[in-house]
């Protein structure tokens, strides 16, 4: 088996530059994929040193649902059609609605409290917490 050596013994001065021309595109590539990302910018809306301060805050309303389906609208039980009328009137109500604070006890039926998301949705009530029972 002979193997072919090289006549003359001047060493090789080229650079392979084809490994640095590979990092670099990756490079590229990864700076035009993340550059949109950096760039981004968010709107926010601070208020100005001399505006009015916050009105009052509204007190939130508390629904609780039991595990026999009854529903309770601060403590005072109310039926499916009375919860639909109470949750319109808020809903239609101008500027800053109040928030809603959903108690559910832990044997509710999830159709129940999916009732009441819903019907918060519908008309358009968006501060919704679940709190926990005492």
């Amino acid at each position: 088996m002979a193997f072919s050596a090289r006549q003359d013994a001047t060493p090789i001065s080229g650079i392979n530059v084809t490994p640095l021309v590979d990092v670099l595109l990756v490079l590229l590539i990864i700076f035009m994929i993340s550059a949109p990302v950096v760039a981004h910018k968010a709107r926010v809306d601070l208020p100005s040193p001399g505006s009015q301060p916050p009105a009052a805050m509204m007190e939130p309303i508390d629904i609780t649902i039991e595990p026999n389906g009854m529903t309770f609208w601060n403590h005072v039980l109310v039926t499916d059609a009375a919860l639909a009328t109470q949750m319109a009137l808020l809903g239609s109500r101008e500027g800053d609605k109040p928030s809603i604070h959903i108690s559910a006890s832990d044997d509710a039926a999830y159709e129940d409290v999916a009732k009441v998301l819903a019907e918060a949705k519908f008309n358009g009530l968006s501060k919704i917490d679940f709190v926990n029972r005492d």
